[in-house]
């Protein structure tokens, strides 16, 4: 009986640091999941803000461009409270470069501004220490 007693205890101790192992991994899946998320929504965001920037040319589409970029300035603080407007202006010019090719795809051939004249308008930053 007391040899029972001990192989379920240990059993059951075995069975505990199976599930703890498990749902270690289930939790850093769901993490990196998150992660890969969010990357692709800024990247979404990045394009429609390139857009927005070249639809805006005109004098009257300047205000309303401030204000979308004003609100998502807002929205990315709500993900990092401690990050500055130049710490959101870098992620947003890296992300800007990462699809500027696709961007470019999506205009007429004839209103399609060069790719440099594109890359030149987004931000030197440098790479974070």
């Amino acid at each position: 009986m007391a040899l029972s007693t001990v192989a379920l205890g240990l059993q059951a101790l075995t069975l505990t640091a199976q599930v703890a192992s498990v749902t270690a991994g289930a939790s850093a899946a769901a993490m990196k999941h998150r992660k890969d998320l969010a990357r692709a929504v800024a990247k979404t965001k990045a394009k429609a803000r390139l857009r927005r920037v070249l639809v805006a040319v005109p004098v009257v589409g300047a205000g309303a461009a401030m204000a979308f970029e004003a609100q998502d300035f807002r929205d990315w603080q709500v993900d990092n409270p401690e990050g500055t407007f130049s710490d959101y202006s870098c992620e947003v010019a890296g992300l800007s470069a990462e699809v500027v090719d696709e961007v470019l795809q999506g205009f007429p051939e004839g209103v399609r501004p060069s790719r440099e004249w594109m890359l030149s308008q987004v931000p030197d930053c440098a790479p974070a220490s």
